[in-house]
């Protein structure tokens, strides 16, 4: 670490200069750019122009020092030039005169770019190579690139161009195609920690590990950012960091509040997450900076719920993955990406007022006020896929399980919240008809379709069934009271079958029309299969196989004289309201249905 600090001098430098890496072997997490650096140099495979990307604070200038004073030490090229030379500590203060550093940001027109090429042709004046590093590049004008070109593609041979820049979309294309380029990839917090680590032991000061992690996190993969704060910490505890002073300094909350915050998310209530957020901001946090805490909170546990491991944790200690995981199974997975959301839209909104504590308080209500959205996922994909919902977590998912519809188990009365709520188009005040289910028995087995005026399908009793006959009518009647039993697609495709055919003892055999291929395949899907043969097992005490055939004979479907609009649209919402799984929603979330779109074709 000696050789890392510069001589002394009255001039008071600040961290990040003075522990500047100052040979390759110091640059931390950009192995791979000092690797092929190193490598060019040792087999004279040296570029004329080379471009470092990367956000701030990762290396890109530093490395450009490095490299520069690599080409033109004395003892040179060499990947270990001697620091102690004059032409090194030149460059390491930015002062020597054949390695010019310019500032793309304040010397981006064409003028510049002209003296630029006067002075290419001079050779340098002690060093063996003149080396341009032009830091921000991408500020140059589209005038200033292309006064550049023809010197950037066909430089005299003493002339290298490094170049920096935080922002590579916004140069030409004509200039990326004539560097070689390097990405600096942000450093990883353990990296960060470690040279932290080394810095307060050369200043003889003191600091708990988990401290330095807090930093290294806050920093977000700049080194620079991480020493700067260093540094402010330091001038701040007198030589001791503890991780309450870094809170303290900082503005943060440390992971015992945020996981409490969480907590009361999760919980839904409202007044213990504003309380929280009132203790925190009067405590000296910072309400953006609470926002931020949060959103990476939320992010590192939506991580931890996918199934990553505590090494994918980027805002929080290793040590609350396990506690992580538990909320995140609490809050569901979807809720989660929610809340991401509904933070993201308020710290925007937060950095653009003076009244953030507020804006922050309006989202947890907000937050607070979110209905579980696993739930509502998962009776979204029944409607589509025709099956029941998943059952989750949560007190919503607990419910949605309870009044899951399932074949062969479907209750014969509507649950009783439903049977006497005034349906959606009757007048508000006027009393609701109760719904009563038709008695089995009443009813004929062979009838198109057994339900009841609530469109809820009942089981008919295997008794009832198993006396009938096994031959072409017996085995129609079993199999329309087999498919009253279902309330799903599978019973819709399974109804576009011309012909039921009892095929031996215990086999059917259904025919499908030419132009119902579809309908067929439908049907021989595995899980569709199992539930018909289910159903006839259930209706009949018997194990039944179907076979599915497609006949020659195209089905043309008669054409109903359309209704009017009006009775249409009515029409549609009744049979929508009937649907079990909307029923569920109406009684969960006090829905009400407003329209039935048509499908998307």
């Amino acid at each position: 670490m000696a050789d890392n600090v510069p001589p002394a001098s009255d001039r008071y430098v600040v961290v990040a200069r003075r522990y500047r890496p100052r040979g390759f072997s110091q640059l931390v997490g950009q192995d791979h750019v000092s690797r092929a650096l190193a490598n060019a140099i040792e087999t004279g495979r040296i570029g004329h122009a080379y471009l470092f990307t990367g956000a701030r604070g990762t290396g890109k200038t530093s490395t450009a020092r490095i490299f520069a004073k690599a080409l033109n030490a004395p003892e040179g090229p060499t990947i270990s030039p001697d620091n102690s030379s004059d032409i090194c500590q030149a460059i390491d203060a930015g002062e020597d005169i054949d390695v010019l550093e310019i500032d793309g940001a304040s010397n981006r027109g064409i003028d510049e770019i002209r003296q630029l090429r006067a002075g290419v042709g001079v050779r340098p004046s002690r060093a063996r190579f003149k080396i341009y590093i032009i830091d921000e590049v991408h500020m140059l004008t589209q005038q200033a690139f292309n006064a550049l070109l023809k010197t950037l593609e066909e430089p005299p041979e003493h002339v290298k161009f490094i170049f920096c820049t935080t922002d590579p979309e916004k140069l030409p294309i004509t200039v990326l195609s004539r560097c070689q380029r390097f990405d600096f990839a942000p450093v990883r917090v353990d990296a960060i920690a470690g040279r932290l680590r080394e810095i307060v032991d050369a200043e003889g000061a003191t600091a708990e590990d988990e401290a330095l992690r807090l930093l290294a996190r806050r920093a977000a993969g700049s080194m620079r950012d991480s020493q700067s704060l260093l540094e402010q910490v330091m001038s701040f505890s007198g030589g001791k960091l503890t991780v309450e002073l870094v809170h303290s300094m900082l503005g943060t909350a440390d992971d015992a509040r945020m996981g409490e915050l969480a907590d009361a998310l999760a919980a839904r209530d409202c007044a213990a997450a504003l309380n929280l957020i009132d203790e925190a901001i009067l405590g000296g946090v910072d309400a953006g900076q609470l926002s931020e805490q949060l959103l990476g909170f939320f992010r590192d546990m939506m991580t931890a719920v996918v199934g990553c491991d505590a090494e994918m944790l980027r805002f929080t200690s290793a040590s609350m993955h396990e506690r992580l995981r538990e909320q995140g199974g609490k809050v569901g997975l979807q809720t989660i990406l929610g809340i991401v959301a509904l933070l993201d839209q308020a710290l925007v909104r937060i950095r653009h007022s003076v009244h953030g504590q507020i804006l922050l308080e309006a989202a947890l209500v907000q937050i607070c006020s979110l209905p579980d959205l696993d739930a509502i996922s998962s009776l979204a994909a029944a409607l589509v896929d025709g099956a029941p919902p998943a059952a989750g977590t949560g007190a919503e998912k607990k419910k949605l399980s309870e009044l899951a519809v399932r074949p062969g188990n479907i209750p014969t009365k509507p649950p009783a919240a439903l049977a006497s709520a005034s349906p959606v188009g009757s007048p508000v005040g006027s009393p609701a008809k109760p719904i009563e289910p038709r008695s089995l028995e009443s009813q004929p087995i062979d009838s198109p379709s057994l339900r009841t005026e609530s469109s809820e399908a009942v089981p008919p009793r295997a008794d009832l069934t198993s006396s009938i006959e096994w031959d072409g009518d017996g085995a129609k009647r079993i199999w329309q009271a087999a498919l009253a039993t279902l309330d799903d697609m599978t019973a819709d495709f399974a109804r576009q079958a011309e012909t039921v055919e009892a095929v031996g003892a215990n086999r059917l055999r259904l025919v499908f029309a030419e132009n119902r291929d579809l309908a067929k395949r439908s049907c021989e899907k595995p899980e569709r299969k199992s539930k018909l043969e289910e159903a006839l097992k259930t209706v009949s005490a018997r194990n039944v196989l179907i076979e599915f055939v497609l006949s020659s004979v195209r089905r043309v479907d008669p054409i109903a004289a359309k209704p009017s609009g009006a009775v249409n649209r009515r029409q549609r919402m009744r049979d929508a309201e009937q649907h079990p799984l909307v029923r569920q929603l109406i009684e969960m979330f006090g829905a009400e249905i407003v329209r039935v779109d048509d499908p998307h074709p």
